[in-house]
């Protein structure tokens, strides 16, 4: 009552902070839940990354704003791509007078124009090391010759990269022309385009900044960086030499009412302010005074903004407070590390089914999400292909009679002879909290677990290097197509690559190498099905949910309709100034 008590008063404040500079000017300011790691898209590593990225970097193609099921179109590029025949080669042509931002590593100071150059020396950029890119998988074993010109560079050691070297299958083919030739088929490779790991930056940029090039950020976007102060808060200013590019006219019939601004030139935005909370409390407080266009609900305050119907309580209704309930194509879960000598590999498999029979997901999703998460076997989310409803594991617990007798089998009876576990996890919201409830659960079949918490930033790095025994992640949709979350345990993905599990099977393998070349259909979800059995029986991971993410803004905000699979959306937010 106390917290109702509370909202209700803040409901009335209307506090709106505003800088001197922000005067007169349309300033939107939204949070992050964690720090900024890069500003580079190739060296990305969150979610929090990717989404300041995409406000000043573009790629080829991104997503229609309003309309759903999800469905590409040109963004950089002119129009779809002409594909040949056998599906191996892609012509893309670049739209023509689109400008970099200005920036002093031009000559002069102007941004030059984009050509289908940019692309090339961009994709180029994942296979140099010393760039420490994070999605090489991406392109890894599909684009001809890319693979063997990222093995002769990275035998060059200390040599200068080689940029003028060819690629087989990666060329200007023409000053505005871009052509793409794949090893074999890939329906995938437009999403691929549309990720942040695919968008474009200027080589004369990156070489003039060098190692501070993750600090800074020149692409074609509709905002360019303004500052950065590292843990606080970035500042995006309007782009003034953004191309035309005009609000969209087409929307599917659940959206028609957003369409008040169709035609119109974007963006509206003078500038975006981003605000880093790793904190759920903070950043809540500062929305409710309305310092905050825009946030996440965090899970604790879910009963007190929400009806039981998952409407908005009449109280933030009356005071101009708007809501979008947003169900992700999410993957949240707790892993293993199949390198880990006494957690992986096929010899600790039994262990890891017992720890996932100890798991109990259903108080999980009672506790800290509001019984608002879809619980799900595999790592295929609701709503893409081979997504299978209701209790398809053997192995999901809670079942502490099969979770000890399979303690047993590992050699582990009531938990003899196994050291305490580790399990790394990050901090912000509620992540201590469950972790404590997870370590109270491995307890009652003997298993002691400790807990260590990192920073966001700090947990990626000890992925990366293969560090983490157990870990506490989430991944979210690339792109809608179940491949995304199949390649995360694809053994060539291996950290620091996307495969943060180390998991290789040979049989899985074989399976997902059969899988990239079949189009959606029966017999492509039938080799994912495959796919899920073997992982459901090794347990790599396990507990797995898919969230819905409840956003909240306040009523000057116009056009909002809240989205991770892609972030360049914020263009299209407009503000109506209220009295």
């Amino acid at each position: 009552m106390a917290l109702l008590a509370l909202c209700a008063l803040l409901c009335s404040v209307s506090c709106k902070h505003k800088a001197a500079w922000e005067e007169g000017k349309k300033v939107a300011h939204f949070s992050v839940r964690a720090k900024l790691g890069t500003l580079d898209p190739i060296r990305s590593s969150s979610t929090y990354d990717n989404e300041v990225q995409s406000q000043v970097y573009e790629g080829l193609y991104t997503y229609k704003y309003l309309v759903r099921p999800y469905q590409l179109e040109p963004l950089l590029a002119k129009a779809l791509p002409t594909v040949s025949e056998d599906g191996l080669t892609y012509t893309i042509d670049i739209r023509e007078g689109v400008l970099f931002h200005d920036d002093e590593c031009f000559p002069g100071g102007a941004g030059r124009e984009l050509v289908a150059k940019d692309f090339e020396y961009s994709f180029k950029r994942m296979a140099d090391a010393h760039n420490q890119p994070t999605g090489w998988w991406i392109f890894q074993d599909r684009i001809a010759g890319f693979d063997d010109f990222q093995k002769r560079m990275s035998e060059r050691g200390d040599a200068a990269f080689d940029w003028d070297a060819p690629v087989e299958g990666l060329k200007a083919s023409g000053k505005y022309q871009l052509q793409i030739k794949l090893v074999r088929p890939f329906p995938q490779l437009l999403y691929v385009l549309a990720m942040g790991y695919s968008f474009v930056v200027p080589r004369e940029c990156a070489e003039y900044y060098g190692d501070r090039f993750s600090n800074t950020a020149i692409g074609t976007g509709p905002f360019m960086l303004r500052t950065w102060t590292r843990g606080s808060r970035i500042i995006l200013d309007k782009n003034p030499s953004y191309r035309d590019a005009y609000y969209p006219s087409e929307a599917s019939p659940e959206f028609q009412d957003m369409l008040g601004d169709a035609g119109k030139k974007i963006p509206f935005l003078d500038a975006i302010v981003y605000h880093v909370y790793e904190q759920d409390q903070p950043m809540w407080l500062k929305f409710r005074v309305g310092d905050l266009d825009m946030t996440q609900l965090p899970a604790e305050y879910h009963e007190a903004v929400f009806n039981k119907d998952l409407t908005l309580r009449k109280t933030f209704v009356d005071a101009g407070i708007r809501n979008y309930n947003l169900p992700l194509l999410d993957f949240i879960y707790r892993g293993f590390n199949m390198e880990d000598p006494v957690v992986g590999g096929e010899k600790n498999k039994y262990l890891r089914q017992a720890i996932s029979l100890a798991w109990d997901t259903k108080e999980l999703n009672d506790a800290f999400y509001n019984n608002t998460c879809v619980l799900y076997d595999a790592p295929v989310p609701p709503g893409l292909d081979s997504y299978v409803a209701g209790v398809t594991s053997p192995y999901r617990g809670p079942d502490l009679e099969r979770a000890k007798a399979l303690m047993v089998k590992a050699g582990y009876p009531e938990g003899k002879g196994l050291p305490h576990l580790l399990l790394e996890t990050s901090s912000g919201g509620n992540t201590e909290e469950q972790a404590e409830m997870f370590a109270r659960a491995l307890k009652e079949i003997g298993v002691q677990l400790d807990v260590n918490i990192n920073s966001f930033s700090e947990l990626s790095t000890k992925l990366k290097k293969k560090k983490a025994q157990m870990f506490g992640l989430a991944w979210g949709a690339d792109y809608p197509d179940a491949e995304n979350f199949l390649q995360l345990f694809y053994g060539p993905n291996e950290a620091p690559g996307s495969n943060n599990f180390n998991y290789k099977n040979p049989a899985y393998d074989a399976l997902y190498d059969q899988s990239r070349t079949l189009q959606p259909g029966p017999e492509r979800t039938a080799v994912y099905q495959k796919m899920r059995e073997i992982l459901i029986e090794d347990v790599p991971s396990f507990g797995h949910l898919a969230r819905t993410r409840f956003y909240l803004w306040h009523g000057r905000l116009k056009n909002v309709l809240p989205d991770e699979t892609f972030d360049g959306w914020r263009k299209y937010v407009n503000i109506e100034e209220q009295d």
